[in-house]
């Protein structure tokens, strides 16, 4: 093949690509770690869900913040959510940075790992979400996507949580 006909080939497949672009795989529209990134909620900035969780019982072990679809197929479904910000805890509040990826309805997961282990343990670690539902031995803690989606448009939405330790 000449160069010419070489850089034909790049040039449609190139334009192809900006004009048409490339399905991302399904697999990438979940399950990304991200820092927390506190410009992404500044004025101006979006879609973002700006969390604040109230309540955190001690500073040790490890918070995890989780966003996912606020849909019935994506609600606390394994490896369904969206993005995770997993960090030190700190006694009392802590805020966080959480883009999505379009407007629309959006529930948030949030868990304190209280030990580190990366085990849930009923007896000292705590959890919220967003809407602070009731949670109960009839619910088993996963009370219904219909009880914690809030939406957010194209800016970015504040809502706090509280921490429930049993």
């Amino acid at each position: 093949m000449s160069n010419l006909a070489k850089r034909a080939v790049a040039a449609t497949l190139g334009l192809g690509l900006a004009v048409g672009g490339i399905a991302a795989p399904a697999s990438a529209q979940y399950r990304q770690t991200i820092s927390n990134d506190t410009s992404k909620c500044s004025s101006g900035a979006g879609p973002a869900v700006w969390v604040t969780v109230n309540g955190i019982k001690s500073s040790s072990g490890r918070i995890r913040v989780q966003s996912y679809r606020g849909t019935e197929t994506d609600w606390l479904e394994s490896g369904r959510w969206i993005n995770r910000i997993e960090t030190s805890a700190r006694a009392g509040s802590m805020s966080f940075c959480l883009p999505v990826p379009s407007a629309g309805a959006y529930g948030i997961a949030v868990r304190h790992d209280v030990n580190g282990n990366n085990k849930t343990d009923i007896r000292t670690d705590g959890g919220a979400m967003s809407n602070d539902p009731s949670i109960n031995i009839f619910n088993l803690g996963k009370p219904s996507y219909k009880k914690t989606a809030f939406n957010v448009g194209k800016g970015v939405k504040s809502i706090s949580v509280n921490m429930r330790y049993f």
